[in-house]
């Protein structure tokens, strides 16, 4: 398939997945039940906090759960009378304006194009600064404006500091709800300021559940190796899907179990690979790193020291971040990511 020119910040939408709805289009929630409860509730007590930070890995929901809280307080306000499930029929004229984009009430920030008409490597302070203006500005008709930041963890310092001047100064009648895959990336003064929501991993079985209604030309085998790839993310499930997207996984699940002595001659034909799929570096990028927090995670809650491999995963999305901005040579990044998780697992094991 030829790759369609981006245009215009209109065009560019990073997180769609081609052939399947975006979340603002999205009707169905899967497997975040508890979540979707707790906001349920404090949407419909009428005095709702003014700012969430809604947490989770890619994929398994989050930006579907808050173009959910939009709706239903666009719609419906903060009160009893809304849905116990936040749910807004498709046809409802608040639902096709959030999903053409075209409801005044509601403003997402998220990354675009710079001027050289390639993705922004992060979000910037004047974007954020369009935030003052819009809940200065008359509310709508449902006496409600909300703002979806996703995901607040792209937000570079002075980004951060204009935002962490609108949750100190809340509006009235305003929501503000910051997506993240890493919270403990924000400044704290940040997170302090906001009633966290966090979702969780789907259990592979709903993973695959998902995807049979999802991809229904694939067999179930198929289905059960995506699903244990994905992490718990349909979203995931459904990148591997894409292409290239499973070998990517494959390979990083790979250079992690090698972690003391990766095959260098094997990473450097991979490098190359990787240079000819489109978007191969973000792609392998994200795999490693979501798989490598995933390890560190079960480290820590087995009790054993996950401080130098939580540095490490640090280290390495700066460097996938940098290299992507920069368009550096793929096959370079790969091998200093290798001998940089070398180093980490001969002082501290393998991960």
């Amino acid at each position: 398939m030829a790759k369609r020119k981006i245009s215009s910040d209109e065009d560019f939408e990073s997180d769609r997945i081609a052939g399947f709805p975006h979340p603002r289009e999205a009707a169905d929630l899967l497997g975040q039940d508890k979540a979707l409860a707790l906001a349920a509730k404090a949407l419909r007590s009428g005095r709702p906090p003014h700012a969430w930070l809604i947490t989770g890995p890619p994929g398994i929901g989050k930006a579907t759960l808050a173009y959910r809280m939009a709706r239903t307080l666009l719609r419906h306000g903060a009160t009893a009378e809304g849905p116990a499930d936040l749910s807004v029929p498709p046809d409802d004229a608040v639902a096709r304006q959030v999903a053409a984009r075209a409801h005044p009430g509601l403003l997402v920030l998220k990354r675009g194009l710079n001027k050289a008409g390639k993705p922004q490597t992060e979000l910037p302070v004047d974007e954020v600064r369009r935030l003052s203006g819009f809940f200065g500005m008359t509310s709508g008709a449902g006496g409600w404006r909300v703002a979806i930041v996703d995901p607040a963890d792209d937000m570079n310092e002075n980004a951060a500091n204009a935002l962490l001047k609108q949750l100190e100064e809340p509006p009235q009648n305003a929501m503000l709800l910051l997506l993240s895959h890493r919270p403990g990336r924000l400044l704290p003064t940040i997170r302090s300021r906001c009633r966290r929501l966090d979702l969780s991993p789907l259990p592979d079985a709903m993973v695959e559940r998902a995807l049979e209604n999802f991809l229904p030309g694939t067999d179930r085998e198929e289905r059960a190796a995506l699903a244990r790839l994905s992490g718990g993310s349909i979203g995931a499930a459904l990148t591997l899907a894409e292409g290239d997207g499973a070998m990517l996984a494959q390979e990083a699940d790979r250079l992690l179990d090698a972690a003391r002595d990766p095959d260098m001659v094997a990473l450097h034909a991979l490098g190359e690979k990787i240079s000819r799929i489109r978007d191969g570096l973000s792609l392998y990028g994200g795999f490693l790193l979501e798989t490598l927090v995933t390890r560190v995670r079960a480290r820590a809650r087995a009790g054993s020291d996950a401080g130098r491999w939580a540095m490490l995963a640090a280290r390495l999305e700066e460097l996938f971040a940098r290299s992507d901005g920069l368009n550096l040579e793929p096959r370079q990044t790969v091998l200093s990511a290798a001998r940089m998780i070398a180093g980490t697992a001969r002082r501290s094991g393998n991960i």
